[in-house]
């Protein structure tokens, strides 16, 4: 980056470039002064620096360029001189808007040019593919490549200098008329998706406007000025979206306005109350929301009688007769019945945000959706007046819908009417904001209403009628239409009818039970029954009302008596109400009254401070002053001293002697002195001008002399020098050959010794080549050998790693098998050991069963033989110690001592022992089975160890030892078993 050390410097430079055509280096240069942080104090010579810039950046279509360059100028100049600044920017506008006019011009066909969707998109790969490929270029696409980038440059100008010149109060004039051109731009070649970029740029302006409260340079809205500017952007906004038909854009810019005038709390001028109203008319009716557009217009009509003073009388009617139309046109029945409840509160906050809109405060009122509505506005606009500024025609069609009742011919007296009003209309020469009013769009809203009030007034007096009757009855519109009308009417519970094209009739009312007139029939009939009954049998004796209140009186007067305490006491409470009311009516004026006296002592002491700040302020203005005065005086005095007494200048009388005059004086004196003494120097060098010519013109001629004997002397020097030179080069020429000649002889002798040295070196060279090359292949082999060891003992190790890998595996896949196999035993066992055991339980109670009966026959016998013991047979008594032994109970079984012991002489043989139970083993037995029996950890039966492959003959087979007392089961022989 080049540094200048005056920007004058660098405005030559850019010039000096660009006369040699080289413009993108004059703009980097500009570029670098203006973004560098050395000149961040103005200068004049900057303006002129940044004119030239933005003529550049026009010139080349730089727009980054420009917007940078613009930023950093404001950041120069914003608390300096901005009106710069504004100059640059007028600049910078006008040269876009020139060179893209002077690009409009040069195309002949503008749609074709401009019909582009969007100006900040590049070109489609289709576009530049179509460029390419296709051989011929129409004149629509040259000129689309000559118009449609200076456009797009023009809206990034407006862009860039609305983004500048946001946020600063300075500016606000330059921002607003940025802002219509920018507006104007979009209505002229109908740039709709521009037009909504710039509408979303302002609104976010605003809307960090509100937010960063605290900015420096920020516009105030509560000032008169700035609140004007910016609401006739937002209304200029609304003007153009409604011209373009982007009536969301419309909606979005009403409600701009509608929030710029609650943020300032300031309603704006009639006049642009006017257009606000004229445009929501518009907004209203083309959204099909047709309440509110009547609403509209009550508000416009309002305002064009207050504040229009011009109005005539013909339009006075005529913008009456469009408020009735309006308020006609809505529909006579809620579009929002039988809507779940979600939709009604959307419906609600709907109408409180439209309410706001047009100017009805509704939020305090307790049903919002009832406020809004056609009877309303029709009851305001009789109440108020609207209707008799309306024409007779309109009157008339008032009546006949409102008023009149006759279902018949109201469609043949309501349709001349309705071409009569259709033919209403025409321009308002007294009302400017309205331009054109046209009553024609009523009219199909007014036959819809027509229809149905037609209908509404057939279903109460007819019950059936024909198609063909009531379609002769509505001249408007065919039988389709009308049938698509009443469905509409019967989802809306308007009216109640069904259409039978089988037997082409109309079907009015609804004969369900539950139907409001059906049910008001029936409660007329009960009313009129009760009174015939009454009349036709009244009752015999009539009691008097004394007697009948005689015995409640008690009661009625306790009841009296509690409720003048209740209103005893709801009157105390509504007096300490109000008590209560008033000590804080009484506390808030005090406060109120507090309030401002503090705010009077806040501005008394603020009026008290700038007077003393104003008088502090002309106290130091005559201390500089006086202080000025005597600078001046004895700068005077100074002068002079230093000026000659010839030329002072008098002082007059009457003149005042001021700071400023006296330099000024004295600057102009100096001045004086400063040209004489010029003129003496100009004249001594004239003359020290002519004695050095003089001198030169004498002394030529002596030394043109002096030259040529130089000459002769350096020639004759030079001759002399060469001839020695000659002959010191002869000398050495002779002495090199006698040196040459001595050493000739020892030639040979040189050649000898350098081819010895050369041999003997060869030799050494050979001898440690063939060295290292052994010495290389030993180390080779060396690592051969190495390397095959390693191979060896990495394939033993990955070997051995593999068989014990192996071996391990098999180990546990064997150890896996036994467990399994263990297990299955152990199961096997265990199922047919409680088999055995289920078996010898049954065993046990039959002869527990056998013992028990014969207990009990051998004490039945016992009890006779003691009674009379000679009738006992002699084999009783001796078979009776064999038939206890045999009903001996098993060795698990307690056994009594008596039973137990028996004589020696007993001579019969032990009983046949249990098959089923094994005899418990003797003394020496157990021992020896004790001593033979494996130890508990060797258990067959116990898990997580090996079974032993063999058994003793005689251990036990369950694996109980000597510390067993009671015998174990035995497994029985398949004979046994059998």
């Amino acid at each position: 980056m080049a540094n200048f050390a005056k920007p004058e410097n660098a405005l030559k430079r850019a010039e000096e470039l660009i006369n040699v055509g080289q413009k993108q280096d004059a703009l980097q240069a500009l570029h670098n002064l203006i973004t560098s942080k050395r000149y961040r104090a103005w200068q004049k010579p900057l303006e002129k620096i940044m004119l030239k810039y933005v003529e550049l950046c026009v010139d080349m279509r730089k727009g980054r360029f420009a917007k940078d360059g613009l930023i950093q100028y404001r950041i120069v100049c914003q608390q300096v001189n901005v009106s710069s600044l504004e100059e640059v920017i007028k600049h910078f506008m006008h040269l876009s808007t020139q060179k893209a006019e002077h690009a409009r011009s040069q195309a002949e066909a503008l749609e074709e040019a401009l019909d582009v969707d969007d100006l900040e998109a590049d070109k489609r790969p289709e576009d530049l593919m179509l460029s390419y490929v296709s051989g011929e270029k129409g004149k629509d696409r040259s000129d689309r490549e000559l118009v449609t980038p200076w456009f797009k440059f023009l809206w990034e100008t407006y862009r860039t200098v609305l983004e500048i010149l946001r946020n600063n109060s300075k500016l606000e004039a330059l921002y607003a008329m940025t802002a219509h051109r920018a507006f104007q731009f979009c209505k002229q070649y109908k740039r709709t998706t521009e037009f909504r970029r710039l509408c979303e740029i302002i609104r976010n302006h605003l809307a960090n406007l509100n937010k960063y409260k605290d900015q420096r340079d920020r516009p105030d809205l509560s000032a008169p000025e700035s609140l004007q500017l910016y609401l006739d952007t937002r209304f200029e906004q609304l003007k153009i979206a409604t011209e373009l038909g982007l009536w969301q854009e419309a909606f979005r810019s009403v409600e701009d306005i509608h929030g710029l005038m609650s943020i300032v709390k300031k309603t704006p001028k009639a006049s642009l109350m006017v257009v606000y109203y004229a445009k929501l008319t518009e907004i209203f009716w083309i959204s099909g929301s047709y309440l509110y557009n009547a609403y509209a217009w009550f508000k416009l009509f309002t305002l064009q009688k207050s504040f229009n003073k011009n109005l005539s009388q013909k339009d006075l009617q005529l913008i009456a007769s469009s408020v009735v139309l309006a308020a006609l046109s809505v529909s006579p029945y809620n579009q929002t019945s039988g809507a779940s409840h979600l939709e009604l509160e959307n419906e609600k906050e709907r109408n409180i945000r439209m309410a706001n809109l047009i100017g009805f405060n509704i939020e305090s009122k307790l049903e919002n959706r009832e406020v809004l509505s056609r009877s309303a506005v029709l009851t305001d606009l009789v109440s108020k007046g609207v209707l008799s500024c309306a024409t007779q025609e309109v009157k008339d069609l008032y009546h006949l819908l409102e008023n009149d009742f006759s279902p018949l011919d109201v469609a043949s007296k309501i349709q001349p009417l309705l071409m009569k009003v259709s033919k209403l209309g025409g321009k308002l020469a007294s009302a400017s904001s309205v331009p054109e009013v046209q009553l024609s769009q009523y009219v199909p809203s007014l036959e819809r209403l027509v229809t149905l009030r037609l209908l509404k007034q057939v279903s109460q007096v007819y019950l059936t009628m024909k198609i063909e009757s009531l379609s002769q009855m509505i001249p408007f519109f065919e039988f389709s239409m009308v049938e698509k009308i009443s469905v509409d009417a019967v989802k809306h519970k308007f009216i109640a009818m069904k259409v039978d094209h089988m037997k082409g009739a109309v079907l009015f009312g609804n004969m369900g039970l539950e139907s409001d007139k059906l049910r008001d029939h029936l409660t007329i009939l009960a009313e009129s029954l009760n009174k015939a009954r009454a009349m036709i049998y009244p009752s015999v004796k009539k009691s008097s009302k004394l007697g009948e209140a005689l015995p409640g009186l008690a009661e009625i007067v306790d009841k009296e008596h509690k409720r003048l305490l209740a209103r005893k006491s709801i009157i105390e409470k509504r007096k300490e109400e109000q008590e209560r009311q008033l000590l804080e009516m009484e506390r808030e004026e005090e406060s109120k009254r507090q309030n401002l006296l503090k705010k009077t002592e806040e501005a008394e002491k603020k009026r008290l401070a700038a007077m003393f700040e104003q008088q502090r302020a002309e106290r130091i203005r005559k201390e500089i002053e006086e202080r000025e005065l005597e600078e001046a005086q004895a700068l005077l005095q100074e002068t002079e001293k230093h000026l000659k007494r010839g030329k002072k200048k008098p002082l007059l009388d009457g003149e005042k002697l001021t700071k400023q005059t006296l330099i000024e004086r004295a600057l102009s004196e100096q001045l004086k002195e400063r040209q004489e003494q010029e003129k003496r120097l100009q004249k001594v060098a004239k003359t020290m001008d002519h004695l050095e010519r003089a001198k030169r013109e004498e002394a030529a001629p002596l030394i043109e002399a002096a030259f040529q004997r130089r000459l002769v002397e350096e020639k004759a020097l030079h001759e002399r020098e060469q001839q020695l030179e000659v002959e010191l080069s002869r000398q050495r020429h002779d002495g090199d050959l006698k040196e040459k000649n001595r050493l000739a002889r020892m030639l040979e002798n040189k050649m000898i010794f350098q081819e010895k040295v050369i041999s003997r070196r060869q030799a050494e060279f050979d001898r440690r080549r063939i060295e290292r090359e052994n010495r290389i292949n030993q180390i080779i082999q060396a690592r051969m050998q190495e390397r095959d060891v390693k191979r060896k003992k990495i394939f033993y190790v990955r070997s051995e790693e593999e068989r014990i890998k192996r071996l391990h595996e098999e180990e546990e896949a064997r150890k896996r098998k036994e467990a399994e196999k263990r297990r299955k035993e152990e199961a096997e066992h265990k199922a047919k050991m409680d088999e055995i055991a289920e078996k010898q339980r049954q065993r046990e109670r039959e002869l527990e069963e056998k013992e028990r009966l014969r207990r009990e026959a051998l004490l039945g016998r016992s009890a006779e033989g003691l009674s009379r013991p000679s009738e006992l047979p002699t084999g009783s008594r001796t078979t009776e110690p064999g038939v206890a032994q045999a009903a001996a109970p098993s060795p698990g079984k307690y056994v009594p001592r008596f039973r137990r012991e028996r004589p020696e002489s007993s001579g019969p043989a032990p009983p046949e022992p249990d098959r089923w139970v094994k005899p418990a083993p003797s003394e020496p037995e157990r021992l020896t089975a004790g001593s033979r029996a494996p130890p508990p950890q060797s258990d067959r039966w116990t898990s997580g160890s090996r079974a032993p492959r063999a058994l003793p003959p005689d251990s036990n087979r369950l694996g109980g030892g000597s510390g067993s007392s009671k015998p174990e089961p035995w497994r029985p022989s398949r004979a046994q078993r059998g």
